[in-house]
This record gives structure tokens, sequence and C-alpha cells, in this order.
């Protein structure tokens, strides 16, 4: 499955992209903002690609021009606090992008892909968004992608880093996205 829009193909990630990510997550203002430790080597980010990002709804963000990964997205079951709240028919929408490519607007460009096929494909009726606090650039993207807070869970354990943060939790319902596709 691959997606589309002017900028940006979403795409499966390959074996082949083991160099790219690694170059994009082996900095450390990516991957600790969102909860996972920077990659230590090629090999790691090819191990990555083979296990976590090998999913059906995880996608490569990539230059439309050059099919260059930029970050990751990915549509997957609730996994945070909110679980309690979440139906079977929801989803988490998670996103990072490289450095280089922040502040052009590709998080927003990509995600509302996703977004539109959550909810008019997967017929689901609330997609969940998460960051920990401090993490402003992922709390505004959020917020321009029209995720409304739903609530804060103090004290989170972050696995992969070993230590506990505060996690900001929104979502967007069904009624939600068919508002903010209307008034545009």
């Amino acid at each position: 499955m691959e997606f589309q829009s002017e900028r940006l193909i979403l795409r499966p990630w390959k074996a082949e992209d083991a160099q790219v990510l690694y170059e994009l997550a082996n900095d450390p203002d990516v991957g600790p903002a969102a909860g996972w430790p920077v990659h230590q080597s090629e090999e790691e980010s090819r191990q990555i690609i083979e296990s976590v990002l090998s999913n059906p709804l995880d996608f490569a963000i990539c230059l439309k021009e050059t099919s260059t990964p930029i970050g990751a997205i990915s549509l997957m079951v609730p996994k945070l606090k909110q679980r309690e709240e979440a139906s079977p028919y929801d989803k988490e929408l998670g996103f990072w992008i490289g450095k280089p490519y922040w502040g052009h607007g590709y998080v927003e460009e990509a995600a509302n892909m996703l977004i539109d096929y959550g909810f008019e494909d997967l017929w689901l009726d609330q997609i969940w968004c998460a960051h920990y606090t401090g993490n402003s650039k992922s709390a505004r993207a959020q917020a321009k992608l029209g995720f409304c807070f739903f609530k804060t869970e103090e004290h989170v354990l972050v696995l992969l880093l070993g230590e506990f943060r505060d996690e900001v939790i929104n979502r967007m319902t069904r009624e939600e996205w068919k508002a903010l596709r209307n008034a545009k």
C-alpha cells in the first residue's frame, strides 16, 4: 500500500532504507523526544525496519521527487493509557521526522493522508495521538492536525529509555474529522 500527496509518498520501509534511517535516527534530538533511543548503527536500523517498522500500516515518509525517507508514520493499535477508553475501531497515530526536514509541514501532509485513510477506509471511530511533555514540535503538529486534548498521564514509563515522563494524550473522533474536512 502506498499514499501520495503533492510533495510526499508514504510507502513501506525497505531493508535498503537502513542507511538513510540510521542517518536520521542517530540524531539525539529526534528519537529521545519520541521515546526511543538514538540508533547506534546501520545494522540496528536494518533490524528495526525488519522488526518494528514492518507492520502493514507503518510507512516511510518520502520526498516525492527522490523517494528518499525523511521520517516515519504509522497507524497502530492504541498502546497508551487511553486503551481503556479505546474501542476496537480506534487506532493510534505515531510519527517522527528527521531534523533536516523540520519546519516544512511534512508531518501535517503525511498525517492527513493517514487520518483520511483511517476514517474513510478503515471506518475508525477515533484516532489517538500522544506526546511527552516538553515535546513542543509534536504538540504543535497534533494541534495543527486537529487533535483535541483528552488527558495527561503522569509518571509514565518510557520503556525503551528506562525513564518516566508525563504524557499528553490527544484524540480525534470521526465527527471532529468530518467537521475539519467540511470546513476546508
